[in-house]
């Protein structure tokens, strides 16, 4: 008998993982520094001890990803604390009469001209490469009708939209006659004002945007930690450049620099930035980043959830070729026009921020055996580890996520996905994974916003 079935999986991690190569030619060696930078991670290959094949018996009929921009220099406020922290170093560092260590040299005559908000060159090829990669696995469903692109309303993201179709197509140009192209200008662009309903960026929960704890508790919790791990840092810094009185805030900004400047390059080549600082300390930052997402967007903030269950109702919509029930963050206007929100489509792609991709994440499920293991613990970096939520493997610059619906000969029902039950390829049936999300169906906790 052949059954529906779908399939999960987010940016590598899972039972059976697609692996994706990394954006530039021969860095597919990525330092263990790359890995140790959170959010701020370049996009890369995990390993894994599954396949990424069809599972045998198996087609793939429906394939929706869901990705972040790719790799962006700092945000404009980022970038202010950044030169402010630099400077105060450089002031130090040339009125210093002590023999350094030589991964300080570069430091004296260091010009800081990174951009701000938008995506570097690595970050806009690491899209094209994805878009490629899409192509690979699912172009032959769009024989029918291109994929259906839709982006929030973010200079990064739509560009990230754009560098995706670009490679789609390319790959589409070159290897097949029947795939359909994504057209120009076809990318639709949800507006990001908050006023208007959007679940690609969430702007309407008042109480998550405004009210304690929830806008305040992923800071917070940030803050604990920087108290915790770089005062030892902040200490040896000022040892070594008297009269900088850098404070934890510094150490932390100048930190930054070492996951910017390497994207900021167009092969992705190690900064001397991330010299500065020993793996151990390195470990301290990428649970520094998990932290801002667990609590700020995920599981740990009491309103994260929530802010994704829109899209995952969108999701569902798509998945069972029925209108969108939504009471919560989905555009009513775009999702009930079939220009706008076409169902019966077999590829779609949605363009998003790290922080909208966690709130989708964890109110899809994927955190909730995090949460049983106890979460995170802003005093104790292990407790990443024990509860098994790292934001690198997550949300990294160009994180993405693909659900696939299978069309498999069998029915057999146990799989990874703990919530929805299924088999040792990592699949659930549709009807049962539809079941599962209660959660969104309900709304989630948006009676509190």
């Amino acid at each position: 008998m052949w059954g529906r079935w779908i399939y999960a999986e987010v940016c590598g991690f899972g039972k059976s993982s697609i692996i994706y190569d990394n954006p530039i030619t021969g860095y597919s060696n990525q330092p263990l520094i790359t890995q140790n930078l959170g959010a701020l991670s370049p996009f890369f290959s995990l390993a894994t001890n599954g396949s990424d094949d069809t599972p045998p018996g198996c087609s793939i009929t429906f394939a929706q990803i869901l990705s972040r921009h790719g790799a962006r220099f700092p945000t404009s406020g980022n970038a202010a604390r950044i030169q402010t922290a630099l400077a105060k170093a450089q002031v130090a560092l040339r009125n210093s009469s002590l023999s350094l260590p030589s991964n300080y040299d570069f430091l004296t005559n260091f010009t800081y001209i990174l951009g701000e908000d938008n995506l570097t060159h690595f970050g806009q090829q690491e899209l094209v490469n994805s878009g490629l990669k899409f192509f690979d696995r699912y172009g032959a469903l769009g024989n029918v009708s291109a994929p259906f692109v839709r982006a929030s309303e973010s200079a990064r993201v739509i560009e990230s939209a754009q560098n995706f179709t670009q490679g789609f197509n390319a790959a589409a140009s070159n290897r097949s006659a029947t795939t359909k192209l994504v057209p120009a200008n076809s990318i639709l662009v949800i507006p990001k004002v908050e006023t208007s309903n959007n679940t690609l960026k969430v702007e309407t929960c008042n109480a998550f945007e405004n009210d304690t704890p929830f806008d305040t508790i992923g800071d917070d919790q940030d803050q604990i930690w920087t108290n915790i791990f770089a005062a030892p840092i902040t200490a040896r810094l000022n040892a070594d450049l008297p009269g900088a009185n850098l404070n934890v805030n510094d150490t932390v900004a100048i930190m930054d620099m070492c996951p910017f400047e390497t994207v900021a390059t167009p092969n992705g080549a190690i900064s001397p930035f991330c010299s500065l600082f020993i793996d151990d300390e390195w470990e301290s930052y990428e649970f520094l980043q998990d932290l801002d997402k667990y609590f700020g967007n995920g599981p740990g903030n009491g309103l994260g959830p929530t802010q994704g269950v829109g899209w995952v109702n969108e999701l569902l919509a798509r998945l069972t070729n029925t209108a969108v029930v939504d009471h919560t963050s989905t555009n009513t206007a775009l999702d009930s026009s079939n220009s706008t929100f076409p169902l019966g489509l077999a590829l779609y792609a949605d363009f998003s921020h790290d922080t909208q991709l966690t709130s989708i994440f964890s109110a899809l499920g994927l955190f909730n055996s995090t949460v049983v293991k106890g979460g995170l613990n802003a005093t104790d970096r292990n407790s990443s580890k024990t509860s098994g939520y790292t934001s690198f493997q997550t949300v990294p610059f160009s994180a993405r996520a693909y659900v696939e619906k299978m069309l498999c000969n069998g029915t057999q029902e146990e799989m990874p996905l703990e919530f929805c039950g299924g088999d040792e390829y990592g699949r659930c049936t549709l009807s049962n994974f539809v079941e599962s999300q209660e959660y969104a169906k309900s709304g989630g906790e948006w009676t509190e916003c």
